[in-house]
Parts: C-alpha cells; sequence; structure tokens
C-alpha cells in the first residue's frame, strides 16, 4: 500500500502546473449522463432539447469511445485522469478482493480513493494549484482529500453540503438519512438541487456532476426502450437546470461512460465452473458484456489455465478468451492483485451473469427486455457522447471520433494546468 502512495504522489508531482498558470476566474462543470450512448443522440426522435443546442452553439464529437471494461466506474475514472485501467486501476465499480487461496472475490466499493486510484486526477492537479473542487455522485472519490465540497453517493446527515441544504429547507434530514433506500428518479433530483446548491454558493472552479437514473432505466428495461428513452429525456431537463444556474460565464461539458445493449440470453460462468469441477479453483466476475476469470490457487495457474481457455471458449455466447498477451491491446493490466487471468467477451444477445448454480446459458425472464454494457469498446453501441459549451469552447466545432482518455487534459487546459504523460490528448480544435 505504502508503495502505491508513494507511486501515486510521485505521478501527481510529475503532472503539477505551472506555478501561478492556474485560472482562478473560470469554472468547468463536467457532467456525466450514465449511459448514455452516442447513438441516442444522433436520433431525432428522441428529445434532448438542451443538450442538442449546447452542442449546435459549442462543440460536439460524433461519438466518444470508452475504455475496457465498458463499465461506469473504470469509464469515469478515465475520464478524470486520462489514462487507461492498466494505469489508474479501476477494473470494477470498487476494489476487487481477494478472501484467499480457493476463496471467490468480492468487489468493495467504498475503498478510499488515494488507495483505489493509482493515477493523478484533475481534480487533484485543480486542488493542488489552488483551485476549488467539487463532486457531486461521482465514483471512486470515496474520501477524496482534494474535493473542497461534496455530495456523496451515499450522503451522511452530517456531512457538510447535505447540513447547509437542510439548514437551507432544500432536503429534510430524513430524505438524508434514508437516502440510499429512495428511487433513483428522486435521488438524480436531489443530485441535482445539491449540484444547484453549490454552484450558487460557492462557485467551485471544477464541479464533477453524475446523473445516475438513465443507466438504471435502460439495464431493467434495455437499450432504445421507452423507459431507457424516457430517462434521457428527463436527463436533459437535469441539464438545463444547471444551464440556467450558471449561464455561458462557466464552461459545461457532457459525457457518458458508455453505452447500452439489449440482451436476451444469460451466460453464468460460474454455473458452468462448478459442473465442470473447477468451483473450488476458478472466479468469474461478470460484467455485463464481459467478464473476469481468476485462477483463484496460484499454484495451479500454469495447468489450469490452457484447461480453462478451452473450456470456456466453447461456452454458447463466449465471443473471445483473452488472455494475458493480448491485455495491454485492450488497456488491461498484466496480471496482478487486481487484474484476472483471463478476460471473456460476449457475442451480440448475450450478458455474463452471477449464478453458481444452474444452466450455463438461460433465457431472460419472458417479457423483460434487459441492457447491459461491458461490452468490448470498438462495439460502436459501448460508444459515448462528447459535448462542450460556454467559456472558452469554439462555437460551430464538429470533432468526429474522440476518446473518453481526451477529457482530463482537455479540463486541464480550460483550468490553465498542465496535466503530463496522459494516454489522452487536449481537444484543441474545440478550444478559443
Amino acid at each position: 500500500m505504502l508503495r502505491r502512495r508513494f507511486v501515486s504522489t510521485l505521478a501527481l508531482a510529475a503532472a503539477s502546473p505551472l506555478a501561478g498558470q492556474a485560472r482562478k476566474s473560470r469554472q468547468v462543470i463536467l457532467i456525466s449522463i450514465d449511459g448514455f450512448p452516442a447513438y441516442a443522440l444522433n436520433d431525432p426522435g428522441l428529445p434532448l432539447p438542451t443538450i442538442r443546442r449546447l452542442a449546435r452553439e459549442g462543440a460536439a464529437a460524433d461519438s466518444m469511445q470508452t475504455v475496457n471494461p465498458s463499465v461506469t466506474w473504470p469509464n469515469h475514472t478515465s475520464m478524470v485522469t486520462g489514462v487507461t485501467p492498466a494505469r489508474h486501476g479501476l477494473l470494477y465499480n470498487g476494489m476487487p478482493v481477494r478472501q484467499g487461496e480457493g476463496k471467490p472475490l468480492k468487489v468493495e466499493p467504498w475503498v478510499a480513493k488515494e488507495n483505489l486510484v493509482l493515477a493523478p486526477t484533475v481534480y487533484d492537479l485543480a486542488h493542488e494549484a489552488g483551485l476549488t473542487t467539487a463532486e457531486i455522485d461521482w465514483v471512486a472519490i470515496h474520501q477524496a482529500k482534494t474535493i473542497t465540497w461534496s455530495f456523496a453517493e451515499r450522503p451522511l446527515p452530517t456531512d457538510a453540503v447535505p447540513r447547509e441544504m437542510i439548514a437551507a429547507g432544500l432536503v429534510t434530514e430524513a430524505e438524508i438519512r434514508d437516502f440510499a433506500k429512495a428511487d433513483i428518479v428522486l435521488r438524480d433530483e436531489i443530485w441535482t438541487q445539491a449540484a444547484v446548491h453549490i454552484l450558487q454558493k460557492h462557485k467551485p472552479n471544477l464541479m464533477l456532476f453524475h446523473l445516475l437514473a438513465t443507466d438504471s432505466s435502460q439495464h431493467r428495461y434495455g437499450a432504445r426502450s421507452l423507459g431507457g428513452r424516457t430517462a434521457l429525456a428527463l436527463a436533459d431537463a437535469r441539464v438545463k437546470q444547471i444551464v440556467d444556474t450558471v449561464g455561458d460565464r462557466a464552461t459545461i461539458i457532457i459525457v457518458s461512460d458508455h453505452g447500452f445493449k439489449t440482451y436476451d440470453k444469460v451466460i453464468q460462468a460460474n454455473a458452468f465452473l462448478a459442473v465442470k469441477g473447477f468451483q473450488e479453483d476458478v472466479w468469474v466476475i461478470p460484467e455485463g458484456g464481459s467478464a473476469m476469470v481468476y485462477i483463484t490457487r496460484s499454484a495451479k495457474k500454469a495447468e489450469l489455465a490452457p484447461k480453462l481457455r478451452s473450456e470456456l471458449a466453447g461456452i454458447a455466447g463466449v465471443k473471445a478468451v483473452i488472455e494475458p498477451s493480448g491485455f495491454e491491446q485492450h488497456g488491461f493490466p498484466p496480471p496482478n492483485d487486481r487484474m484476472a487471468d483471463m478476460v471473456l467477451l460476449a457475442e451480440d444477445g448475450y450478458s455474463f451473469g452471477g449464478a453458481v448454480k444452474g444452466e450455463t446459458v438461460t433465457n431472460v425472464p419472458a417479457g423483460s427486455t434487459p441492457g447491459a454494457h461491458g461490452y468490448v469498446n470498438t462495439d460502436p453501441d459501448m460508444n459515448a457522447v462528447f459535448v462542450a459549451w460556454g467559456a472558452g469552447i469554439k462555437g460551430g466545432t464538429r470533432l468526429g471520433s474522440v476518446r473518453n482518455l481526451d477529457v482530463a487534459p482537455t479540463i486541464a487546459r480550460l483550468l490553465g494546468l498542465d496535466m503530463k504523460n496522459m494516454q489522452g490528448r487536449v481537444l484543441t480544435e474545440a478550444l478559443q
């Protein structure tokens, strides 16, 4: 752990801005609409009046490529670090925890940011430069020391910003105390109120704001569904609340972390391994369109790897088995404490599930049309959105295809910071 902190500190020092370079008069608001596919922005039948106006008046990409795995926390972390999971270390919506030889892994979300994220973030740089920072429902940011104002995914009544909102009559103490039990639509509403409150009262230089109902709706009802489309339209109204609060004196950047696909079959890889007698030696963590395979007995890795590759490749719906030789190509780190020994990719129409018993491949319940992400990032359906508008943005700019690795360097440039050693680039063509 000490080594990780030391490496992260060195990286942050190497990326620190030049003295006096930070623009303390500038304000950048990064709004992430979870699961907003690029194809949805291009659908003329979907009412998105605010986002489309910002795209028309500002800079917009045809699509933004995600990183692998195309799930929420790894991609949000790439958007604030400018590097792939191979460098920032996020592979799940939390930290994979090994519970011992021959035992399943679990994913723990509530890990302090300094132990979870292994690369410097743009909000770290902003804080180091004397700028103020804020986050509302951002991810991989638990107990971050470089965030000035926070309204967390699971806020507490004793937290500073919720206390301010309770005192102002914006929320009740009961709403904060029972926040995690509330419907996701209500949570999105309160998160939006928190964003508006922080912008009006504290005016941070950098705000990170994450909306989540769009993801929940598409998981339940599927891609291109009425439920999913309704959630996206509602997210547009949330964006309008932010725009109405700050106007064009701020820079507003709208992004998403991944797209969505609908599936009708589920691959239960752990159930398959149990039937084959591997259940005490191998564990699979499903991530929708992909899955991570861990050989949990270190002494058996060399023996089991070729057998597993052959067995898993034969499952219906498994598109590919990626071995360590292919990890770098896909942006994964080599096998380590966090990284798996193999990665499985699903065919269209299939998603990986977590059952440990039963049939290997099952149909979804009759009448349901669930959605998933996590498919390989070269799948166009996984492409996300990028729109920038307001101060410092060149109007009428069309960017073609960009990468989410480009978001952090571009924010850094807008704030007058120098973010070094990035895998992304500054989108200079979108800047005045």
